[in-house]
């Protein structure tokens, strides 16, 4: 696993020893990135985050700074050793708590987010919770970009508050891309 493109281009990501941790596959990673073209500025929330190569990614190309969100210790490892590796340390957050939490925590504290990724563990039925919390929140404006990678099986439910814009599947994954209701698209 590596950085596709960026100042950090290249740069090798420190991976998992266990399964608990599922990586974003670089295909996937670079076909979200391809679609996305410029997020140069944007402030990122990469929830369920992982090694944290969707929120280096977007570091590597330019984003102002991401939060990187995982309730696992050895996640919150590797974000650092990797946010560390390719020299984003002073650009990322990181936080050891649920996506539930981090949610209610960063409305509270009136962050907002251009851009946020949310890649559950497959079939746990993360993704109509964490879709529905974000919906409400005040973490999205009008222009935000929600990107959920989740297991084809599980279909995001329509939700008030956030609309379907887009759907790719490669594999054993689907991307779906979501707008707050009334944005622009």
């Amino acid at each position: 696993m590596r950085v596709i493109a960026g100042t950090a281009k290249g740069r090798r990501l420190f991976t998992p020893k266990t399964d608990a941790i599922r990586p974003v596959l670089d295909q996937v990673k670079e076909a979200i990135f391809n679609i996305l073209f410029d997020v140069n500025g944007m402030k990122v929330l990469d929830l369920f985050a992982g090694t944290g190569a969707m929120g280096i990614e977007a570091l590597s190309r330019g984003a102002q700074y991401a939060y990187f969100v995982d309730v696992l210790k050895g996640a919150v490892r590797l974000i650092g050793k990797n946010l560390e590796s390719c020299h984003f340390a002073e650009q990322g957050t990181v936080l050891e708590m649920t996506a539930a939490k981090a949610i209610r925590i960063l409305s509270e504290q009136k962050k907002e987010f251009d851009l946020i990724f949310v890649d559950p563990p497959y079939e746990k039925h993360f993704i109509k919770k964490t879709l529905g919390a974000l919906a409400t929140s005040p973490l999205l404006h009008e222009n935000t970009l929600v990107i959920s990678e989740h297991h084809p099986k599980e279909t995001p439910p329509v939700m008030e508050g956030l609309c379907l814009t887009d759907q790719r599947k490669y594999g054993q994954t689907t991307i779906s891309f979501f707008k707050k209701s009334g944005g622009k698209i």
